[in-house]
């Protein structure tokens, strides 16, 4: 049970959604979801509750899993092996994975023109590696890669594929010249606490980025209530999916909670994302070339950030 907000500590917040794990929409949308891997067992007595910060505007999940619970999540419920079966016979995965390896590319090229040093003298790291396809991404220019995983699983894949894995513990002995953070801070349950963790990690004048889904819009897609609707749509709820995305951010909040933790906003020059922007086939993604630099530097929008020590 969280009885402040995690990511800027405040005691002021009220609640926007309550819902028995067990009662439907939830017990539908989670069943829909992880089919018959879903123990509903441990959710007995257990609400999906969404309360909203007063102070930095985060959302988030009052009631969240144990660390048992956590690891059943992650180990047996999302089943990393039928998952990458059913990703294998998806026709549209071959497309998805282009543009997500064009973004990948992308971002390591910035960042290597962004520290201005030979690839082989950086070092990076992924907390909540996931697949490894960052990681990978990082290894092909050169970079010294290391990652962060708490499924077994994902560990073993990282080992598989050259990735130097490490363990929470041991960030103390190790230091980084830029720390990524993709779909993982909306999946913790003490985010503040992990990016302090993270920021004692930096080399000077080092680099952490923070990408999490955009919660700016929850509260109105709470009001239309469609748990049916698919992700990627606008009334899709995925951002404060049950269990999972456990904090829902929107921009001031993760500036708020990176300022409570001794770090300051960095924009990336303009020109280096157009630099080194890839994939500008077909029109869609050429828009998003275009655009992207703009929404996030000029406009000032998203969750897309990057940070260093003050």
């Amino acid at each position: 049970m969280r009885e402040s907000c995690p990511a800027c500590e405040s005691k002021k917040h009220t609640t926007i959604y309550s819902c028995g794990f067990q009662q439907s929409p939830i017990h539908h949308y989670l069943e829909s979801y992880y089919g018959s891997r879903a123990e509903f067992k441990y959710l007995n007595g257990a609400t999906y509750i969404l309360d909203k910060c007063n102070d930095c505007g985060l959302i988030f999940q009052r009631e969240i899993p144990n660390d048992f619970l956590m690891k059943k999540l992650y180990e047996d419920w999302l089943a990393p092996s039928a998952l990458c079966a059913q990703a294998r016979k998806d026709s549209t995965r071959t497309r998805t994975l282009l543009d997500y390896n064009a973004r990948n590319t992308r971002e390591v090229m910035m960042l290597i023109a962004y520290f201005n040093v030979d690839p082989e003298k950086l070092h990076f790291l992924d907390a909540g590696m996931g697949w490894g396809s960052w990681c990978q991404m990082a290894k092909v220019f050169g970079v010294n890669i290391y990652g962060i995983e708490l499924s077994q699983h994902l560990i073993e894949l990282g080992q598989s594929k050259g990735i130097n894995m490490i363990t929470w513990d041991e960030l103390v002995g190790n230091s980084f010249d830029f720390i990524n953070t993709e779909q993982f801070f909306e999946h913790i349950g003490r985010p503040l606490e992990t990016l302090r963790c993270l920021k004692k990690s930096l080399k000077t004048n080092g680099l952490i980025k923070i990408s999490v889904p955009d919660g700016s819009d929850i509260v109105r897609r709470l009001n239309v209530n469609d748990w049916t609707a698919p992700r990627g749509t606008k009334n899709s709820l995925d951002v404060v999916h049950p269990l999972e995305h456990i904090n829902g951010y929107k921009r001031f909040s993760i500036i708020k909670m990176a300022k409570i933790a001794g770090l300051q906003e960095v924009k990336m020059p303009i020109w280096f994302q157009y630099a080194f922007s890839t994939n500008w086939r077909p029109v869609r993604e050429m828009a998003k070339n275009l655009v992207r630099p703009l929404y996030y530097n000029v406009l000032q929008k998203g969750t897309y950030l990057f940070f260093r020590s003050k």
